[in-house]
């Protein structure tokens, strides 16, 4: 019987081949009590299996692939945190010694209590960290029932096989890779799960979120799995077979010439220049930047150095991440943001709770409120500076007072650094992200005091419209096209061209094929975005010409009705 189902696309490509099963360890265990004498015995084989577990990941990491990305070391150094987490290796001996319970039922008890903490964040990226905590007590638990890790059937070499699990683990996509699997599909998991993310940094296609596709496919059912979509058919008639055949032998195609753009200049047909730049969030990441053939990086987020651990970065610790980022790029732009922190994105000693964090005090809000982390890390941004091209972008501004107290806090910065004779870029280069409303419709003490802007278009959307992306119940009104975001959008571009202020867009829709024309069309001359899409999107400015687009882009800036507008972008990308 052929079906289909719809799930997340994480990445990109197109799969033909048959289903291999992978065995799923559910949390659902029985419960029951142990006679006095044997508790110590339970305890014993619990920590036993813990042992076991941990020396596994350490096992992993020693013998990860060769071109595995930096992603890996840092998703299993989370997953052993989770591991030696007091929740997940203290409190179940405590509570098997307590209550006098078998091992299994106390992990699966601290595994909920755990879980439950992390759905009280708002941000949907660690709200999905729940999911790394409960594979890893999976995998504890299958070494408590003796039965160790994924043993998923080796791949057939006279076909192509399709892996299909109810969940993986980063560290099971680790053990698998060496399998040549063609791709990966699992019932969870989001498009910020980890699970995506390593999927996507071994261009390997994979489909999440398809809920019960473990259930309803049957071993060695044939298989098309649609990364770019999100669809999977299974057992497709000899149609359907024919045309993802044709289909999967154009991506392949498009790929490699993709891969021939490395060295292009991304320029327009009529000859306009324009800048591609990557977003990171580490040092590491300038390998693929430099993959991917960017041409520096407009976005460094900061704020991942402080989070998922005990104690804050130092100055010493920020200074030479920053200085490894400047000097791996040699010479191209590398602009830091500023810790983009607070609400949702607590770290250990600066924790605040309040009724709408989205709207409180987060990013330079929260820099203004605690000076000292502030100063730490701009001395260690400015002494960065003497070592390659770097820019400063401070985030979340929403009018004059912040700006004038954030160069305060720069100034009295270079004053300490020259006190001591510490060397940095006299001429460092200070710019703000327009993701307020107010800030986009004030844009005068903006262009008057610093010296770039960048576009953050993921929380001008959601201000704009007064919609948290992240709650299930309104996502689906969150809209890149309505005409108020538009405006805004051509508004700030516009009149930052007019007064000779550089300006980019670094949040999602830089990265997004269907709005590259539209930027374009607004005056837009710099894009930053995750590496892997750098290709795709240059591909699309050497095949587009300023003036042909003029004119449609006028003509979905006027247009009011949604309909209306995505007709219009429609045709303006089959030009």
């Amino acid at each position: 019987m052929s079906f289909t189902l719809h799930g997340i696309a994480v990445s990109s490509g197109i799969a033909i081949g048959h289903a291999h099963l992978v065995s799923h360890t559910s949390l659902e265990v029985a419960h029951y009590n142990l006679p006095k004498q044997f508790i110590a015995e339970e305890v014993a084989r619990f920590n036993t299996a813990l042992k076991a577990t941990r020396d596994e990941f350490i096992s992993l990491r020693g013998n990860r692939p060769l071109h595995a990305a930096a992603e890996f070391d840092a998703f299993l150094e989370l997953h052993q945190m989770i591991l030696d987490d007091p929740l997940l290796s203290v409190a179940p001996v405590e509570m098997i010694e307590r209550e006098r319970c078998n091992a299994e039922w106390a992990l699966k008890v601290q595994t909920e209590t755990l879980v439950a903490q992390f759905d009280l964040f708002e941000d949907a990226y660690l709200r999905e960290r729940q999911t790394d905590v409960t594979q890893v007590a999976e995998r504890l638990l299958k070494r408590l029932t003796g039965q160790p890790g994924h043993q998923p059937p080796p791949a057939r070499h006279d076909v192509e096989t399709i892996l299909v699990a109810h969940d993986l683990s980063p560290a099971d996509l680790i053990q698998f890779k060496p399998q040549q699997y063609a791709a990966f599909l699992t019932d969870l998991g989001g498009a910020t799960s980890h699970t995506a993310i390593v999927a996507r940094s071994l261009n390997t296609p994979c489909v999440v979120g398809l809920h019960h596709a473990r259930e309803l496919i049957r071993e060695d059912d044939l298989l098309i799995l649609d990364g770019e979509q999100g669809v999977l058919i299974v057992n497709p008639d000899k149609t359907v077979l024919a045309e993802y055949k044709l289909r999967q032998s154009e991506w392949e195609l498009e790929r490699k010439k993709l891969k021939r753009l490395r060295t292009a200049r991304a320029n327009t047909l009529d000859g306009t220049v324009i800048e591609l730049h990557a977003n990171i969030e580490k040092p590491e990441d300038i390998v693929e930047v430099k993959e991917n053939g960017a041409t520096g990086v407009g976005l460094f987020r900061s704020e991942f150095l402080f989070l998922n651990r005990d104690e804050l970065p130092g100055e010493e610790e920020q200074f030479e991440a920053y200085r490894a980022a400047a000097k791996g790029m040699d010479g191209q732009p590398v602009t830091i943001r500023t810790f983009d922190l607070g609400a949702d994105k607590q770290i250990k000693g600066v924790e605040r709770v309040a009724s709408n964090p989205a709207l409180g005090l987060r990013a330079i809000r929260l820099c203004l409120a605690e000076p000292q982390l502030f100063r730490t890390q701009l001395r260690a941004l400015l002494r960065a500076t003497h070592y390659g091209n770097i820019k400063i972008l401070v985030p979340m501004l929403s009018g004059a007072a912040e700006i004038n107290q954030t160069l305060q806090f720069i100034d009295a910065t270079k004053q300490s650094l020259d006190a001591e004779g510490i060397p940095y870029d006299r001429e460092v280069r200070i710019g703000g992200m327009i993701e307020i409303p107010a800030a986009a419709l004030a844009l005068n003490a903006f262009t008057k005091k610093l010296d770039f802007l960048s576009i953050g278009t993921n929380d001008l959307i959601q201000y704009t419209l007064a919609i948290d992306r992240t709650d299930e119940e309104v996502a689906h009104l969150y809209d890149p096209l309505h005409p108020a975001v538009l405006h805004l959008l051509s508004h700030v571009i516009g009149t930052a061209n007019k007064l000779g202020v550089p300006v980019s867009v670094c949040g999602e829709m830089a990265g997004e094929l269907i709005y590259t024309r539209l930027l374009l069309g607004f005056g837009l001359r710099q894009f930053s975005m995750s590496s892997a899409q750098v290709p795709t999107v240059k591909q699309r400015v050497l095949t587009t010409s300023l003036p042909d687009i003029a004119a449609l882009t006028q003509k979905i800036l006027r247009a009011d009705d949604p309909m209306r507008i995505r007709e219009l972008l429609d045709k303006l990308n089959r030009l």
